[in-house]
């Protein structure tokens, strides 16, 4: 871990540090996925997990959790590190899809074909995936992003990093409302205020289903 030295505005693991490592993780998460789509399905389909730019915040939450959780044990031998993300991965994989659903009433992923799921939220092959990713992360990712990140200057990362913190709550919330809108426009639910309304106006099912195509609708637990 870095240690502080007035120089740079993220130095070690700090607030700075880790938002840092949210964006990039959420805009890898859209890459990594969208390629995986390409060799896989031999087309480039929309993986954002919010309404605006290219960002997919599971995967942004996710690398904030390797990262905590990893990166004080890098020293420790590969196979621990191995299972450690298989655990942390599957788990916090489990956790994002029962609350996509809770607030939105929308699932993005579900594996009930899949052999060893747990619930259809997760499975042992994607926990293997959360492995060697965890893996990878610890040894050769996050050091290289992370020597990127401290060489911002001060002056520009500070203020630069507020006005991202703004763009993604907002980003976010928006997004989170617009689909929980979408899926109130399926159960056949009405506007009941100007709020909704906009949310109809703005974002209509023709748009989000382009945002969103892998979403299902499934309702609220």
């Amino acid at each position: 871990m870095a240690k502080k030295n007035g120089k740079s505005f993220a130095a070690g693991i700090d607030f700075y540090k880790l938002f840092w490592v949210f964006m990039i993780g959420c805009v890898l998460g859209v890459v990594v996925e969208s390629l995986f789509c390409l060799v896989t399905h031999g087309y480039i389909q929309s993986r954002q997990g919010v309404i605006y730019g290219p960002f997919n915040p599971v995967y942004g939450f996710g690398a904030v959790a390797l990262t905590l959780v990893l990166h004080p044990l890098e020293k420790k031998r590969w196979y621990i590190i191995f299972i450690l993300s298989m655990i942390l991965g599957g788990g916090f994989e489990f956790i994002s899809s029962y609350v996509q659903q809770f607030t939105t009433g929308t699932i993005s992923w579900q594996y009930h074909e899949s052999p060893f799921n747990l619930a259809g939220r997760t499975s042992l092959q994607y926990s293997f995936y959360w492995g060697f990713l965890g893996l990878l992360w610890v040894q050769e990712i996050y050091p290289f992003i992370s020597k990127l990140i401290e060489k911002i200057p001060k002056k520009v990362g500070v203020p630069l990093t507020w006005v991202l913190v703004v763009f993604m709550v907002l980003n976010m919330s928006v997004s989170a409302l617009a689909v929980n809108r979408w899926n109130e426009r399926i159960n056949n639910i009405p506007a009941t205020g100007t709020v909704q309304e906009i949310l109809d106006s703005v974002y209509p099912d023709s748009f989000l289903q382009q945002i969103y195509p892998n979403m299902v609708h499934v309702g609220h637990p």
